[in-house]
């Protein structure tokens, strides 16, 4: 669905899910209604449930849905519906069908897409190929706010920042009030912000309005050595060379990569 919500720039995580059979018009031709409508961009689209609300969500909004998504040949690749618990994220930060798609959409609205590849993950590997199918349904959403402008050090650690033997750097921007640092073992809850070194946000936990939750060691090695040198209550700033983040995979966030983080708390230990 997403690039994926919340922490899936940081995180990999794997659920655990039940397929769900795919609609009928998700078949190898995927046979698209003719009632179904498109937009200019060749994102298509059906209403399978009209919505309560009358406002639509602007692309810079948090959105809270269902879905469940499939490849053209009837295949599910995700869902929020076998895990539970719906799923959260600004629109802005998920694949540009979503964004375009969910936009359409109200409170309320259960809604069939068919997305492109060139509006889904355009061929990326280990992401689902090929044109995506979508049933989402809008539960709710929130106004969001935009993109929290660079520090005038994004380009490069001050002289004040300190560097470790790895090779990251960082500086103190609040002392925490904690006296335990996490280990790579913890679970973390934090508030964060991610931009590269020209300036362009690329992640936040702010924006979204809910900090984030994730076990340490399944983070990129630059949170994972960062984190545990922080205590709860503190918030430093981050320098992280391309070999403690995404190596420059291909769809990732490029070079080095600088966060704002703050420790709210050490929820506990994974065994």
């Amino acid at each position: 669905m997403s690039k994926r919500s919340a922490l899936v720039v940081l995180l990999a995580s794997v659920a655990a899910r039940a397929d769900i059979s795919a609609p009928s018009v998700a078949s190898v031709e995927l046979r698209r209604p003719a009632d179904a409508a498109c937009t200019p961009s060749g994102l298509c689209s059906k209403v399978l449930k009209r919505g309560t609300g009358t406002r639509h969500p602007a692309a810079t909004d948090t959105v809270t849905v269902h879905y469940t998504g499939w490849t053209s040949d009837g295949q599910m690749f995700d869902s929020s519906i076998p895990r539970g618990e719906p799923a959260s994220f600004a629109l802005d930060r998920v694949i540009a069908g979503w964004t375009e798609g969910v936009q359409l959409m109200v409170d309320g609205e259960k809604r069939r897409l068919w997305i492109p590849e060139e509006l889904a993950y355009k061929g990326k590997p280990a992401a689902p190929q090929g044109t995506l199918v979508f049933d989402v349904e809008l539960l709710s959403f929130r106004e969001g706010r935009g993109p929290i402008p660079a520090p005038v050090d994004v380009k490069a650690p001050p002289k004040d920042a300190r560097t470790t033997p790895s090779g990251l750097a960082y500086r103190v921007l609040r002392r925490g009030q904690g006296t335990v640092h996490p280990t790579a073992a913890s679970k973390a809850r934090v508030h964060y912000t991610g931009w590269t070194t020209d300036g362009k946000m690329f992640d936040s936990s702010l924006v979204r309005g809910e900090p984030a939750t994730f076990p340490l060691r399944l983070v990129i090695p630059g949170w994972t050595e960062g984190v545990q040198l922080m205590v709860a209550g503190e918030k430093a700033r981050f320098w992280i060379p391309a070999e403690l983040a995404y190596k420059n995979v291909p769809g990732r966030p490029g070079g080095t990569l600088v966060f704002d983080i703050e420790l709210l708390d050490i929820v506990a230990d994974v065994e």
